[in-house]
C-alpha cells in the first residue's frame, strides 16, 4: 500500500494516498484505534482511480473458483443473496472487480472512515452480478477496530484491497476471529509482499527496497510480513488458507501510474533514511525519465489472501 508524502524533492507531486505513511494509527480510509480525534483522510479519489485497472490487473482470478464454491454452500442463499462486507472500501474498486464475477443476487456493506470516499463508492457501485441478478449497496463510516463476529453477523463474505499491511498482529487477529466467529470466508487482496523488479537494474534498487520496507513496519505495522501473519492467524481459527500471487505489471501504457508510485516509493525510502536523499534525488531522477520515455518496466509484488473460515449455523 502506497500512501501520503511530504517533504522532499523525491516527494513532489504526489497524489496524496501513493506516497509514504500516514501517522502511526491511521490507515488513508479507514480509522484503525480510536484516537478520540477526526482527521482528514489521506486518500485522494485521483490515487485510486489510477491505481483501479492496475489492481484490478493484478487480483487473482485463481481464488475465485474455491470462493464461488463456499458462497454456494451458504445457508440462506438462495433467499437472501449474498451479504458483502468491504472493509475500507475506498471508491469502491473491490465491487466493481468482485460483483461481475459472482452470481446471484448481492449487498455489499462498504466500510470507510471518509464519507466523501464513500460517497464515491455508493455512485459508481455495480449494479448487476455475473448472472444478471441484482446488486445493492449501504455504506457505513467506521473503524476496523469495531469490527466484530457479531458486527458481521449474516455477512457471506468479507474483502478488501490493501488493508493486511497497515495493520498490527493484533488488529489481524482480530479481523480472523471476527471472520471465524461469524464464520464467513476472506478475500483480502493487494497486501504488499516487500519486493520490486525494475528494468534496468539499478545499484540503488535494494537500498530504496528496504528502507522502505522497514518504514512499512513503522509503529508495529506488519508491512511485508503482512500475509503470513494473517495467514498464521486464520489457520489458528480453523480456517483453510490460500495466497496467490497478485503483483501490478506496469509498463508505457501505465505510466502515470508507474511516475507516481515511484515518487511515493522513493519517498517512504527517504522518510525511512534521510541520509539517501542526496542519492534518491538522482535515482528518482532518472527513473522518471526512463518511465517518461517508455523504457521502464516495474513489477510491484503483492499477495492475495482466501480465507476460508468454518461454517457455523450447520453450513456446508
Amino acid at each position: 500500500m502506497e500512501r501520503e508524502t511530504t517533504g522532499t524533492a523525491a516527494a513532489a507531486s504526489v497524489i496524496p494516498g501513493a506516497g509514504p505513511a500516514a501517522p502511526t494509527g491511521e490507515r488513508a480510509t479507514l480509522r484503525l484505534r480510536d484516537t478520540g480525534e477526526e482527521e482528514i483522510a489521506r486518500y485522494a479519489p485521483e490515487w485510486l482511480q489510477l491505481r483501479e485497472p492496475a489492481d484490478a490487473a493484478a487480483r487473482s482470478y485463481d481464488l475465485l473458483d474455491p470462493l464461488r464454491m463456499r458462497l454456494a454452500n451458504l445457508p440462506g442463499r438462495a433467499a437472501d443473496g449474498l451479504v458483502i462486507h468491504d472493509i475500507g472500501c475506498g471508491t469502491g474498486s473491490m465491487g466493481r472487480w468482485l460483483a461481475p464475477h459472482l452470481d446471484g443476487a448481492q449487498h455489499w456493506v462498504l466500510h470507510d472512515r471518509d464519507p466523501y470516499l464513500l460517497h464515491f463508492a455508493a455512485v459508481a457501485s455495480p449494479r448487476s452480478a455475473a448472472d444478471g441478478s441484482h446488486v445493492t449497496v449501504e455504506t457505513r463510516r467506521g473503524d476496523v477496530a469495531r469490527l466484530t463476529a457479531d458486527a458481521l453477523s449474516g455477512a457471506s463474505l468479507v474483502t478488501a484491497s490493501a488493508l493486511l499491511d497497515v495493520l498490527t498482529r493484533e488488529e489481524v487477529g482480530a479481523l480472523a476471529a471476527a471472520c471465524a466467529g461469524a464464520g464467513c470466508p476472506a478475500l483480502l487482496t493487494l497486501s504488499v509482499a516487500g519486493r520490486v523488479e525494475l528494468t534496468a537494474p539499478h545499484p540503488m534498487d535494494e537500498e530504496i527496497t528496504e528502507a522502505f520496507n522497514a518504514h512499512q513496519r513503522r509503529g508495529g505495522l506488519l508491512g511485508p510480513d503482512a500475509v503470513t501473519a494473517a495467514a498464521e492467524a486464520f489457520a489458528e481459527h480453523g480456517a483453510t488458507v490460500r495466497l496467490n500471487p497478485s503483483p501490478w505489471r506496469l509498463g508505457p501504457e501505465q505510466a502515470e501510474l508507474t511516475g507516481q508510485w515511484l515518487r511515493g516509493w522513493v519517498g517512504a525510502a527517504v522518510e525511512e533514511r534521510p541520509e539517501l536523499a542526496a542519492r534518491a534525488d538522482g535515482y528518482l531522477a532518472e527513473r522518471l525519465e526512463a518511465c517518461a520515455a517508455g523504457e521502464l518496466r516495474v513489477v510491484v509484488h503483492h499477495s492475495d489472501l482466501l480465507a476460508l473460515c468454518r461454517p457455523v449455523n450447520g453450513a456446508a
